[in-house]
């Protein structure tokens, strides 16, 4: 497909869809945001990189893992209607990176086939150099074919800036580490086990920073957990289903994001094909489900809130297509209001 775009994507707001080239998709998609409605119109796209599957932006510089074997990162200048690629991809001396995110001059992947995570500092231009830590995680879990080793799946840095965590479905836990930001070095400050089995995949954090939600891959379930971003300590407080009591067949959330104003959760679950809807206390403290809906699609991959707060947009993998969903501002129950077609799409950002 190369580099295509038209006029149309010059001005207003911008979403970026990533997707598996190795599935059918186009690459890094760029698409305009319409103000009033949420409605995304594809305006160009880029499938210079292999399965761009997860995207992080920084001003005009979109960053992409390439979720292969080799295992890199890739960069795009996005001011533009599509997306140009900048440079080659560095690679990230880990297989299969799943999830990226910028941190203290530095970008961070989790590395899900080999079990690392990744920082690489960034020059002047927004590129990535070559790797400076590649911390390895050790461990594994009950569920064999899915736990025989460690499987980072998700790294981001904590509200107050002072640590970066990384969840891990293979080994059931979350780590916590200090990057120091002169040398890029990454170093393990702790490690919070959660239960054996439930397969740890992504984790929120509370807008107040003292609580976080951890949700699970391989059992149905958000765990809640008090944060303490002065001691770097992630305690885990009580398990919470994110599918109705009696529901069949195979469930494996994806994504979890917070309302802005710490009310409501959402988390998508992948097989039941939907969006739970969790309340949170007023402390944060605890989450209990109240409504779920169909995601618009199949195979919910990513789950993320417009920068309003008002809407969620589902990447369905499998049916191919981002669906977008209004928020009551009452219950916090989505209403879905459109879709647009994103073949393979698994990852939405907001510019």
């Amino acid at each position: 497909m190369g580099d295509t775009g038209t006029e149309q994507g010059r001005s207003g707001a911008r979403a970026y869809i990533g997707s598996f080239t190795s599935a059918g998709g186009r690459g890094v998609l760029t698409a305009e945001v319409d103000g009033e409605t949420g409605a995304l119109t594809v305006t160009g796209g880029s499938d210079a990189v292999a399965d761009p599957s997860f995207l992080a932006l920084a001003g005009p510089v979109l960053h992409a893992v390439s979720e292969t074997d080799t295992g890199a990162v890739a960069a795009f200048d996005v001011t533009g209607p599509a997306p140009r690629p900048l440079g080659t991809p560095v690679p990230v001396g880990g297989a299969g990176p799943t999830h990226l995110a910028l941190a203290a001059g530095h970008l961070l992947t989790a590395n899900y086939t080999s079990g690392s995570v990744t920082a690489l500092p960034l020059a002047e231009d927004g590129t990535a150099r070559p790797a400076t830590t590649v911390l390895r995680h050790e461990g594994g879990g009950p569920v064999a074919d899915r736990q025989s080793g460690p499987h980072a799946h998700q790294v981001l840095p904590d509200p107050s800036g002072r640590w970066v965590v990384s969840v891990d479905l293979g080994t059931d836990s979350v780590r916590i580490c200090a990057l120091d930001p002169a040398t890029g070095a990454l170093t393990l400050h702790g490690e919070t086990a959660l239960r054996p089995g439930t397969g740890p995949r992504h984790l929120a954090f509370h807008p107040a920073g003292t609580h976080a939600y951890v949700l699970n891959e391989l059992e149905p379930t958000l765990t809640v957990c008090r944060w303490d971003a002065a001691e770097g300590v992630l305690e885990p407080l009580a398990e919470t289903p994110v599918v109705p009591e009696g529901a069949t067949g195979p469930s494996y959330p994806s994504e979890v994001v917070v309302a802005p104003d710490g009310r409501f959760l959402w988390a998508a679950v992948r097989g039941d094909d939907t969006l739970a809807v969790l309340a949170l206390d007023a402390d944060g403290a605890g989450a209990r489900l109240v409504a779920t809906v169909p995601c618009g699609g199949t195979w919910p991959r990513d789950l993320t809130l417009d920068p309003s707060g008002r809407r969620l947009y589902a990447a369905n993998e499998r049916s191919g297509d981002v669906t977008w969903f209004t928020l009551d501002p009452d219950t916090g129950v989505p209403a879905r209001k459109g879709s647009v077609e994103a073949p393979a799409a698994s990852c939405v950002v907001f510019g």
